[in-house]
């Protein structure tokens, strides 16, 4: 048979004999990838002469009583929820240096302690270069762990077989390639289409489930690399936030079929690893003594998934011998933290005209909530009046232009976990809770912001 090049749009599907820049049909750039019409032909019959499955009744289906596996990182499993599924396929993206070929390093140790076999498949690095990796982060290197290291997704597949592996971790999926879509290259959108489309068949084999863990490229705009439909077609998304100049990590399921779309989890980077963060409302708050008091200092309460966390956020006002003062933070947004700096001269009455304000959290975790804003201005007035706010004090509430105190989601949950933690006092919007049930914490309602400065700092 006679092979033809055809290039075909990665978009829209359109197909030319003839290269172009730009698709004719959808107008995208760069889209046309070159594959041979017989090769083309030929996955069409053989998707078209798969063995179709049967129609079962829901209630047939069987579903087994452990089908989850714990790898022991507690934060991960939680993010996942509650372990990975037996026959599923979840990806883990982040930034170069994110620490991805650690954590599943790290989930290989743990889950090959279980007796369970994993294949680590690598197309990125060299069987030696994990071996080092290996040596650095894992206590010991268990028996049960194999590895390949190899482009060819064909090798990969007849491994899984081989070794018969309950978990297999491919690092990363944009680096194999199928020989039956040669010659396009890996990398192209569908070489990477294709070879994700065969390892969720093999995890999905009812004769022999297993979970697949693939790492995945991020492109320069800090997004997945390749198709759009690579998250659809996988069962779990995760996102791994935090630069390799950062200590703090976090994992977020920015999908999940199995478990809460949008859990958090956090993760330090050291020497041996990440190490997982399991009481984070310990880690991002400053341990002091309980009668050490220090001004520029708020705790309050941000939520991370379904999981509320203590949080403080410090700040250091001084004065400004330029005509324009400084406002520093790597925790929020600038305009943010120019509107709660304006809220605050404004309806607070405290000048800030000729003042440097800075400000930064504990631990270096994100405020993406408008639920900081009170503790944030609250931080700033503390720092101005040089008046410590105790220790045991919490501030959970939006704050409007108008200076009045707004409600936000949630609010139940994080006061209880300020109850918890065995807090004094935590101040909130006037009329924005229910009746809760609460051990040691008292909830001290107000409408404005100048009543909460004139409670916790007073006049200058």
């Amino acid at each position: 048979m006679k092979v033809k090049t055809i290039y075909k749009c990665t978009e829209c599907g359109y197909e030319t004999l003839k290269w172009m820049g730009r698709c004719a049909e959808c107008g995208a750039w760069n889209s046309l990838n070159e594959m041979s019409s017989s090769d083309n032909k030929k996955i069409i019959l053989n998707q078209t002469k798969k063995s179709s499955s049967k129609a079962l009744k829901l209630t047939n289906v069987e579903v087994g009583k452990n089908q989850r596996i714990l790898t022991g990182i507690h934060e991960f499993d939680r993010v996942i929820g509650g372990g990975i599924v037996k026959d599923s396929i979840t990806i883990l993206t982040s930034p170069p240096g994110g620490g991805k070929s650690t954590l599943t390093l790290a989930i290989s140790g743990e889950v090959a302690k279980q007796g369970k076999k994993v294949l680590y498949a690598t197309g990125e690095e060299s069987d030696s270069q994990i071996r080092n990796r290996a040596d650095r982060i894992l206590e010991q290197i268990h028996e049960n762990i194999w590895i390949i290291a190899d482009t060819s997704l064909n090798s990969v597949l007849d491994a899984i077989v081989e070794v018969d592996a309950d978990l297999v971790i491919v690092d990363s999926i944009q680096t194999f390639a199928l020989d039956e879509f040669l010659p396009a290259r890996a990398g192209n959108p569908t070489q990477t289409m294709e070879c994700a489309n065969a390892l969720v068949q093999c995890a999905k084999n009812k004769e022999r489930q297993r979970a697949i863990l693939l790492i995945g490229q991020m492109n320069k705009n800090d997004e997945m690399a390749g198709l759009r439909s690579l998250e659809h077609l996988v069962d779990t998304v995760l996102l791994m936030e935090g630069s390799h100049e950062e200590e703090l990590r976090s994992i977020i399921a920015t999908k999940n079929r199995f478990g809460s779309t949008g859990e958090m989890g956090f993760f330090t980077m050291t020497e041996k690893g990440l190490i997982s963060i399991d009481n984070p409302s310990e880690y991002f708050v400053t341990k002091r003594e309980k009668n050490e008091m220090v001004s520029g200092s708020t705790l309050t309460v941000i939520k991370e998934g379904s999981r509320p966390v203590i949080s403080e956020i410090e700040s250091l006002v001084s004065n400004c011998f330029t005509p324009y003062p400084s406002r520093i933070c790597e925790a929020m947004k600038k305009d943010q933290m120019n509107t709660l700096i304006s809220i605050l001269e404004q309806r607070g009455k405290v000048s800030l005209y000729d003042k440097n304000v800075v400000i930064k959290t504990t631990g270096g975790i994100k405020l993406k909530e408008q639920a900081v804003n009170l503790a944030v201005i609250m931080c700033i007035a503390s720092s101005v009046y040089n008046k410590p706010i105790p220790w045991n004090y919490a501030f959970i509430a939006d704050v409007g232009l108008t200076g009045e105190l707004k409600k936000v989601p949630s609010m139940e949950a994080r006061i209880k976990e300020l109850d918890r933690m065995g807090f004094l006092k935590v101040f909130v919007p006037k009329n924005s809770i229910r009746k809760i049930t609460l051990q040691n914490i008292e909830v001290i309602e107000c409408k404005t912001l100048i009543q909460v400065i004139t409670y916790c700092v007073g006049n200058k």
